[in-house]
């Protein structure tokens, strides 16, 4: 079997607090992701969650990685959050309004619900139906905060649409289950303390790095993104990642 593709990167590039500690101290922001892309193949795009790009800004951000570079987008909270996955259809086409044009620098879609959205067959359903007919050319990872969701009929829709299921460790609870529901996985690591704010340990790295590469092995395409950004920990922590992969 064909071994699995391989990305490691952070939930975002645009920190201030990394001036200094990953990025030179006198780089205009304006080359930050010139910069980071030259460490990392993907990142995460956190700030579609609260507010979409304009097309510009992101046709800006294709033209400053290499053509291998992958951004996963985080669907707009107004989405998961307010409309609950409910009638998807016109957040939907304003989100893609954006990406499509950079849809070749496009990875997996984040859909991260909220605590308080319990799993619900008809409402899921109704979704999952929508990106495997409307949007067939993307693909999709579902991040889960309620342990309604730990359940083998969601876990059997999933796999029926292609939905990878977005594996999250973190020291506060998230629900954590290794379904593996499609040829993707997708892991985000939180913190193993505070969250976004407390570092990975070797010992703790090394444990997942055996996971991936037994993944990887049997043709799995991997995309892990380090959530604790604070201080640059999650910079630190990625870097370390992959020189355990043999990626660095």
């Amino acid at each position: 079997m064909e071994q699995g593709s391989i990305h490691i990167g952070t939930s975002g590039w645009s920190y201030k607090d990394w001036k200094g500690v990953f990025y030179p101290g006198k780089m205009p922001s304006s080359e930050w992701l010139s910069y980071y892309a030259m460490w990392f193949d993907t990142t995460e795009i956190n700030s579609s969650f609260y507010h979409l790009p304009r097309l510009q800004t992101a046709l800006n951000w294709s033209n400053k990685v290499p053509a291998e570079f992958s951004f996963c987008p985080k669907m707009s909270r107004y989405l998961t959050h307010m409309k609950k996955l409910q009638d998807p259809e016109e957040p939907m086409s304003r989100f893609f309004e954006v990406f499509d044009p950079i849809k070749t620098h496009v990875g997996p879609i984040l859909i991260q619900l909220p605590p308080s959205l319990k799993y619900n067959k008809a409402i899921v359903s109704n979704f999952f139906n929508l990106l495997q007919h409307t949007y067939s050319d993307y693909d999709f990872a579902l991040e889960v905060r309620h342990v309604s969701w730990l359940n083998e009929e969601a876990i059997t829709l999933l796999k029926k649409y292609h939905v990878a299921w977005v594996i999250s460790q973190s020291g506060v609870g998230f629900p954590y289950a290794e379904y593996l529901t499609a040829h993707d996985i997708y892991f985000r690591f939180h913190g193993p303390g505070t969250l976004y704010n407390s570092f990975y340990d070797n010992e703790m790295l090394a444990h997942y790095a055996r996971k991936f590469k037994k993944w990887a092995k049997a043709g799995h395409a991997l995309w892990i993104y380090f959530n604790n950004d604070y201080y640059g920990y999650g910079i630190d922590n990625a870097l370390t990642l992959k020189k355990m992969m043999d990626i660095l």
